[in-house]
């Protein structure tokens, strides 16, 4: 198959491992990738914080981007931005009275998945042959979880690593307070659901903390980095990319 990787911004400019990985991983298992070097922002920041009127050129943008007919899916190693492309994109193209923008914004998100997704459910795989001998938790992120509602695709993925011991993690379900720019308009609340997902981490003595959105990890690795506590915390595509010790 060929897969168009959507890298988003947050693997742009801070966590460019989770975007390599995911394409050493759909390799391995014998996949093209290409990247369209024009992908931008996705628009959802904008959206988010209610500037619908600004995320339309972005979204446009992104649409004459991926709607390319050179590759088969699009992948992204965020359950955030492609909620964001399947949830408000159209929307977004509505709102600002371009209805054919909508239609098409809708095949580029009928063609666009979260890692776990496109794995399990595009390409018939739990079994990636990975190799990742730590102790491991998983936090599931409230756009994966509530908004594509990938389930546990990504624990099934987890589950047939090698050499990896997995713990669930007790309220999983919780937000981490991340949130985008909720953290910042909000940031004693942020903290303290930080705190709560911090210690429920901790209760598990697992040595690392996974997640399939970079910016919960950015959230919840700065507060374990602050105190101190030896756990890191690694995205999911960069587990299943590995295949031998780290």
């Amino acid at each position: 198959m060929r897969i168009a990787l959507f890298a988003t911004c947050l693997a742009d400019a801070l966590f460019p491992e989770s975007a390599k990985a995911t394409v050493s991983l759909l390799e391995r298992l014998g996949h093209t990738v290409v990247f369209p070097a024009d992908q931008t922002c996705c628009g959802q920041m904008h959206v988010n914080t209610g500037y619908l009127k600004e995320a339309a050129p972005l979204v446009r943008h992104h649409v004459e981007v991926f709607e390319e007919a050179t590759w088969d899916v699009a992948v992204a190693p965020s359950g955030s931005c492609v909620g964001s492309v399947r949830h408000q994109h159209a929307m977004v193209a509505r709102r600002a009275g371009d209805e054919d923008l909508a239609v098409r914004a809708e095949a580029v998100a009928s063609k666009t998945y979260e890692l776990s997704e496109l794995l399990v459910d595009v390409l018939g795989v739990t079994d990636v042959g990975a190799y990742f001998p730590h102790r491991v938790t998983y936090h599931p992120t409230c756009h994966s979880l509530r908004m594509l509602r990938v389930g546990d695709k990504p624990l099934e993925l987890l589950r047939n690593v090698r050499g990896m011991t997995l713990v669930e993690l007790p309220e999983a379900e919780s937000c981490c307070g991340f949130g985008g720019t909720f953290a910042l308009k909000n940031s004693e609340t942020s903290t303290a659901m930080l705190s709560d997902k911090m210690s429920n981490v901790l209760s598990t003595g697992a040595e690392v903390c996974s997640a399939g959105d970079s910016s919960c990890l950015m959230h919840i690795g700065g507060g374990l980095s602050r105190m101190r506590t030896g756990v890191k915390t690694v995205h999911l595509a960069e587990i299943l990319a590995s295949t031998e010790a780290v």
